[in-house]
């Protein structure tokens, strides 16, 4: 048997703060990665998951994407059957790599909607209120109805908290909603928290 590092998730909706919290735990010298970023890459030119893509939608134009899934429940699901093993195999792969950390941080925005919650140690879930996250998505861009329609294709904080706790998952809440100063705080602390838990054990 041999110790590994905590495998932390850091979930939330959209506009809620996640990417501000994983850079603050980066700057602590976290290990970090990021699951978007991943569904990039493992679409990207030349790869498996590119031709997959291509042989089902035709484009590997995320604009195009986006625009054939966001309206089309199957089209959606067809997309994610394809993209979504590859992050968390990618996921997997990462956190087995860590070396000399306590914990490790994969910030994964559809946790929930992947049924992926029993793989992690420990949940990060980020809030904030929903009149925040219109407003923050405005403010990348997006008109009052798009912003919308994006956090009601989510499940709201308070379904995840439920779930979370019905599975006996152990969640930290982050809450997002006051200052960076604020939210920045939190963010310490739990990294001095994770830092003091004991690591897990693996054959």
């Amino acid at each position: 048997m041999r110790p590994r590092p905590l495998r932390v998730a850091l979930t939330g909706g959209i506009a809620t703060g996640k990417s501000h919290c994983l850079t603050r735990f980066a700057g602590h010298g976290a290990p970090v990665i990021d699951a978007d970023r991943l569904a990039r890459d493992v679409i990207a030119p030349g790869t498996p998951g590119a031709d997959a893509v291509l042989a089902r939608f035709g484009t590997l134009d995320r604009k195009a994407l986006g625009d054939a899934v966001f309206l089309d429940a199957r089209a959606r699901a067809d997309l994610e059957a394809i993209i979504h093993p590859l992050v968390y195999r990618a996921i997997d792969d990462w956190f087995g790599q860590l070396r000399n950390a306590p914990f490790g941080i994969a910030d994964i925005p559809l946790l929930f909607e992947t049924n992926h919650l029993g793989t992690f140690d420990r949940i990060l879930l980020t809030s904030c209120r929903p009149e925040q996250q219109r407003e923050r998505l405005e403010k990348r861009g997006l008109s009052a109805a798009e912003a919308e329609a994006r956090i009601v294709s989510q499940l709201p904080f308070e379904e995840k908290l439920k779930r979370a706790q019905a599975a006996g998952a152990a969640v930290d809440v982050i809450d997002t909603s006051g200052t960076p100063d604020d939210t920045n705080r939190q963010v310490d602390r739990l990294t001095d928290l994770l830092g003091s838990l004991p690591p897990r054990v693996c054959s």
